[in-house]
């Protein structure tokens, strides 16, 4: 049975204006919480530009299986030739994975393509997927056979431990996936310039406060670079004139990935040297 009501003009103002105050709340959580990349509309590299092919040549794909067929789901790095380093929350469920090495445009076989499927995944011991910003968001996935190591396939170089770069240090996210929010996906590799914002101004209430760590990384945060890239791929940073993969891509703004002062968050490699070590053996 359906009822009717009549509204009183009085009462019909208020339910209009609580309803106005409920959408802005609403809007505003959804800009301040973090949220994993892959459940972000229109995330991976936002406003950067297709990479020359295998300029990043430990990049590699995760593709998990669905029936008979495999997609693309998260990136990750090539750090020993039977090892992958990813984000926890790509790999905390069981299921089928492979990874893709030498890897450029994922609609064509250019035949620098290496499949291995995931042997086992290693996830942090501490990693809770219900606490986002707890940290911890760090796996690792041995493989079932070596990689080759060739002109498009390369080791990840790693950095030193407990090394934290300064402020502006240049990085680029690398990925698969739209070019710019709201644009078009694109199957080719994207690189996108991400600068480093230091612990410091990324913790700060105007920025993501508390829910910044110091065992993780902040970059971007400007109109044109925040939250870009897949959950799981790398930040590669240039020290010295070499790049290292410092960060994994972990989370950014739940309302859109391009948000003022909320830039990608990663997790910082430097602080699981140990780990990732513990681990591989």
């Amino acid at each position: 049975m359906l009822h009717q009501y009549r509204l009183q003009t009085g009462d019909m103002l208020k339910l209009i204006l609580l309803s106005v105050l409920t959408i802005l709340v609403l809007t505003e959580d959804l800009v301040l919480q973090p949220r994993y990349l892959e459940d972000v509309p229109q995330t991976r590299v936002v406003g950067g530009e297709v990479a020359r092919p295998h300029s990043w040549p430990w990049q590699v794909s995760l593709q998990v299986q669905s029936g008979r067929t495999f997609f693309h789901t998260c990136g990750g790095s090539l750090i020993r030739t039977g090892w992958v380093m990813t984000a926890a929350h790509c790999v905390d469920r069981p299921r089928t994975w492979r990874v893709v090495l030498g890897e450029h445009n994922l609609d064509s076989n250019e035949g620098t393509e290496q499949i291995i499927s995931v042997r086992e995944a290693f996830v942090h011991q501490q990693w809770n997927p219900n606490s986002i910003s707890s940290g911890f968001d760090i796996a690792l996935l041995q493989l079932s056979t070596e990689a080759t190591l060739n002109t498009a396939v390369q080791l990840a170089v790693l950095p030193p431990s407990d090394q934290i770069l300064p402020n502006n240090n240049l990085c680029y996210i690398t990925g698969w996936g739209l070019t710019s929010s709201g644009g078009s996906l694109s199957n080719s590799l994207k690189q996108a310039y991400l600068p480093i914002v230091d612990l410091q101004t990324c913790s700060s209430p105007a920025w993501w406060g508390s829910g910044v760590k110091p065992t993780m990384i902040c970059a971007g945060g400007r109109f044109n670079s925040g939250c870009q890239g897949d959950s799981g791929g790398p930040l590669n940073c240039q020290v010295g004139g070499r790049y290292y993969v410092h960060g994994v891509t972990s989370f950014g703004p739940a309302a859109r990935c391009n948000t003022f002062r909320k830039p990608t968050v990663f997790t910082r490699v430097s602080a699981y040297t140990d780990w990732i070590n513990n681990i591989i053996g």
